[in-house]
C-alpha cells in the first residue's frame, strides 16, 4: 500500500510550541510538505529552526514562506494562494501574542484579526482540517469545573490575553467551514527531559525570587494559600497534539492539554524550593484566610504610595502586575476525554516533581537572568573576565597579574602593544589567562574598536579597572597660557574612563553583572596645590561614579572608587621631590584595587586618606592654610618651569 503524505501549512512555527511540533512532524514518515509561514522580521528564526532540525530540516520538506498575521490574506501573494488551494491537508494556528504586558490593539490585531485571516486562508484552500493551539485563557475567572464541551459560559475575561484568545476559539467555531480541532494547553514550560525553553516567562518570571530566598536560613513558612495552577511540559503539549491531530472522528471538538489535576501554588513553590534549596512552606493558611488576605491587600492599594511600593517591589522582581491576574487559575479543567485518548497512545503528563529539577537546572544554567554573578569555585574573580587600563605597567601590570593569580581572565588595554605583550606573556608563563588589546583610550573611534573586538572575543565582561591616567603637576599661574593641560588630563583622567565604561555598560547591565573600579587618588579628598587639572579630573570621574552607582543599582552594576596614595609608578618618576618621599609599591597598590574587586565596596581609602577627609569636612580653613604653605614650599618642577627644589620661607616672603 502506498505511504500516505500529509502536508501542512504552519504559523507560529519559529515559536516555543511551533518548534517543538515541526520536529515531530518531521520525525514522521507519513509528513510530507511543510510550509511555514513567517514574518519578514522572523526570518533569522526561520533559518535557526531549520539549522537545529539537521538533517531532517534539509531534505526539502520544510519551506518557508514569507507572511504577517497583522496584514490582509496574511500578506500572502493570491498567485501564491491560489496554487495552494486543494494540496494542504492540515493548517495548524500557533501564531499569537503570549505577552501578558501586550496592548489591547496588538492582542486584537494578531490573536483575533490574525486568526480570522488564518480562517479564510482554511476555508479558501479547501478540503483540510484547521488546527487551532487555543489556551486554558478562554476559561477567564469562571468558578468551577470547565470541561472540553464547555466554551461560552458568560465567564468573566479579566485581561486582553484572556478575551482575545476566547475571541480567536470563537472564530474559529463560527467561521471555519471544514473540520477544525481545538487544542487549549495549560501553563507550558520546558521540555520534561532536557529542561529546554526558549525564554523564561509565566512560572519562570518567580524562579529568581526563589534562587534569593535559598541564601535565608531553612525555617518553618507559613504562606496564604493562593490557589491553584496547571503546568505541562512542552513535550507533553507536542506529543499530545500530535496524536489528537491525526486520530479520526475528533472533529468539532475542544481539548484540554492540562495536567489532570491542578497544581496549588503551594505545591509548586515547594517543587522548586526543593530543586533551589530554598526554604519550603510547610503549612499554608486555607483560602477562607487567604481570600480575607486578599481583600484586606486590595483596601490597602487605596492607600497612597502603597501601589508605588508595590508596584516598585513587582519591578525589582521583574514581574509584570499582569501577572498577578494569571498567576493562579480559578476554574479546574477536566481532561478526562483527552487524557483518556492519550493514555491508549502511552502519553500522560508527569507530575512535576518527576522533572522540576531538570526545568530548574536549565534556567540556572541558560535563562537565570543573574547568572553571570556566579563566579568559579577558587573566589570572586575566578572565571571572571576583567578588562584593566594602563596595564603594560605599574599598577595596572600588578593589579592583572594579582587578578590572574586569582583565577580572573584578564584583558590587557594600553596604548604600547609590546609591554602589553610582555604582560600578556608573563601572565602566561605563571598559568594564568590574558589577552592583549592596545588602545588609545583618548580616541573615541578606536574605544569603540576595541570594545567590539573584546566583546567578539569572549561571552561578556564583567568587570572593568579604569587605571590608566595621566598626572600633571603644575601650579594654576604657570597653567593660564597652558590650556591643553587640563584637556590632556580630561581627555584620558575622565573622557577615556567614560567612554569605555559607557561602552561596556549596556552588556553588563543585560546580564545584570557588572563592577567597575575607577582609580582615583587621595588627593581629592582635601586641596593639594599644583594639581589643579589632574585633581579635577579624577573629581569628575569621582562624580560621575557616584550619580552611575545610584543608577546602575538595580541592575547589578556596581561602582568602587579607589582614593588611591601616591604609588612609586612611570607616572611619578618627572617630579623628583617625590623620589625621597614615602610611596606605596605597584604591588601595594594593586592590593586596594584587588580589595575593590573583591569587596565590591563604594570606596577603598586608606587610613590616611580617611583622616584628611575627615579634616577637609571639620576644619576647612585650616586644610586650605596648610595647603597653601605647601604650595610655598614645594614649587614647580623644573619640567614644569619652576625652580624644582624647596624653598625655605620666613614671614611670607623667599
Amino acid at each position: 500500500m502506498a505511504q500516505v503524505s500529509n502536508s501542512y501549512l504552519i504559523t507560529g512555527g519559529t515559536g516555543f510550541i511551533g518548534g517543538h511540533l515541526i520536529a515531530a512532524l518531521l520525525e514522521r514518515a507519513e509528513t510530507g510538505r511543510i510550509l511555514l509561514l513567517v514574518r519578514e522580521g522572523s526570518l533569522g528564526k526561520a533559518d535557526a529552526l531549520l539549522r537545529s532540525l539537521q538533517p531532517q530540516g534539509s531534505d526539502g520538506r520544510l519551506q518557508v514562506i514569507v507572511g504577517d498575521l497583522t496584514l490582509p490574506h496574511l500578506g500572502i501573494a493570491s498567485s501564491l494562494r491560489e496554487s495552494l488551494v486543494g494540496t494542504i491537508d492540515h493548517v495548524v494556528h500557533l501564531g499569537a501574542i503570549y505577552d501578558l504586558t501586550a496592548s489591547d490593539e496588538l492582542n486584537q490585531m494578531v490573536n483575533v484579526d490574525g486568526t480570522r485571516q488564518v480562517v479564510e486562508l482554511a476555508n479558501e484552500l479547501g478540503g483540510c482540517r484547521l488546527h487551532h493551539v487555543s489556551s486554558i485563557a478562554v476559561a477567564g475567572a469562571y468558578s468551577g469545573t470547565f470541561t472540553e464541551e464547555m466554551f461560552d459560559e458568560a465567564q468573566p475575561l479579566l485581561i486582553p490575553y484572556q478575551r482575545t484568545k476566547f475571541e480567536a476559539e470563537r472564530i474559529v467555531r463560527q467561521e471555519c467551514r471544514g473540520d477544525w480541532r481545538v487544542y487549549r494547553p495549560g501553563a507550558v514550560i520546558g521540555d520534561s527531559t532536557t529542561g529546554e525553553i526558549d525564554k523564561a516567562d509565566g512560572p519562570y518570571l518567580l524562579f529568581p525570587t526563589i534562587a534569593w530566598l535559598a541564601a535565608l536560613p531553612s525555617l518553618p513558612v507559613v504562606a496564604p494559600r493562593l490557589g491553584y495552577t496547571n503546568i505541562v511540559p512542552v513535550d507533553f503539549v507536542v506529543a499530545g497534539m500530535l496524536k489528537l491531530m491525526h486520530m479520526p472522528d475528533l472533529d468539532q471538538r475542544a481539548f484540554h492539554l492540562t495536567h489532570p489535576r491542578p497544581q496549588s501554588t503551594t505545591e509548586v513553590y515547594n517543587v522548586f524550593a526543593h530543586c533551589a534549596n530554598a526554604p519550603r512552606i510547610s503549612a499554608d493558611l486555607p483560602l477562607v484566610a487567604a481570600g480575607a488576605l486578599g481583600r484586606v491587600a486590595r483596601r490597602l492599594r487605596r492607600v497612597p504610595g502603597v501601589a508605588m511600593i508595590e508596584d516598585a517591589a513587582l519591578q525589582r522582581m521583574d514581574v509584570p502586575r499582569e501577572m498577578l491576574d494569571v498567576l493562579t487559575v480559578r476554574p479546574r479543567f477536566d481532561s478526562t476525554i483527552t487524557h483518556e485518548l492519550l493514555a491508549s497512545e502511552g502519553i500522560r503528563s508527569p507530575e512535576l516533581n518527576e522533572y522540576a529539577d531538570v526545568i530548574w537546572s536549565y534556567w540556572r544554567a541558560h535563562l537565570d537572568p543573574y547568572r553571570a554573578r556566579r563566579h568559579g569555585p577558587a573566589g570572586p574573580l575566578d572565571g571572571r573576565r576583567v578588562v584593566i587600563t594602563g596595564a603594560s605597567s605599574g599598577i595596572g601590570r600588578a593589579t592583572a597579574l594579582a587578578v590572574a593569580e586569582r583565577g580572573g581572565i584578564v584583558l590587557l588595554i594600553a596604548r604600547r602593544a609590546d609591554e602589553l605583550a610582555e604582560v600578556e606573556a608573563q601572565i602566561k608563563e605563571q598559568g594564568g589567562s590574558a589577552f592583549s588589546y592596545p588602545c588609545d583610550l583618548t580616541d573615541p573611534d578606536a574605544v569603540q574598536a576595541v570594545v567590539k573586538e573584546m566583546l567578539a572575543d569572549h561571552d561578556g565582561i564583567e568587570m572593568l579597572v579604569n587605571n590608566a591616567g595621566r598626572s600633571i603637576r603644575r601650579s594654576i599661574e604657570a597653567s593660564t597660557d597652558r590650556f591643553h593641560d587640563f584637556e590632556r588630563a580630561m581627555a584620558l583622567n575622565y573622557f577615556g574612563a567614560l567612554r569605555l565604561t559607557l561602552e561596556l555598560l549596556p552588556q553588563m547591565r543585560e546580564r545584570r553583572m557588572g563592577h567597575v573600579v575607577n582609580v582615583s587618588t587621595m588627593g581629592v579628598l582635601s586641596v593639594s596645590p599644583r594639581f589643579s587639572a589632574y585633581l579635577a579630573s579624577k573629581a569628575a570621574l569621582d562624580q560621575f561614579t557616584r550619580v552611575a552607582a545610584a543608577e546602575t543599582r538595580g541592575a547589578g552594576v556596581t561602582f568602587t572608587t579607589v582614593h588611591m596614595p601616591l604609588a612609586r609608578t612611570p607616572m611619578i618618576e618627572p617630579t623628583q621631590m617625590y623620589r625621597s618621599v614615602p610611596a606605596l609599591s605597584p604591588e601595594q597598590a594593586a592590593e586596594l584595587v584587588i580589595e575593590g574587586l573583591l569587596r565590591r565596596p563604594r570606596q577603598v581609602t586608606t587610613r590616611t586618606g580617611r583622616a584628611v577627609a575627615a579634616a577637609q569636612l571639620l576644619v576647612p580653613g585650616v586644610v586650605e592654610a596648610v595647603a597653601s604653605e605647601i604650595y610655598r614650599l614645594f614649587p614647580d618642577s623644573q619640567a614644569a618651569g619652576g625652580p624644582g627644589e624647596l624653598r625655605v620661607l620666613r614671614g611670607g616672603r623667599e
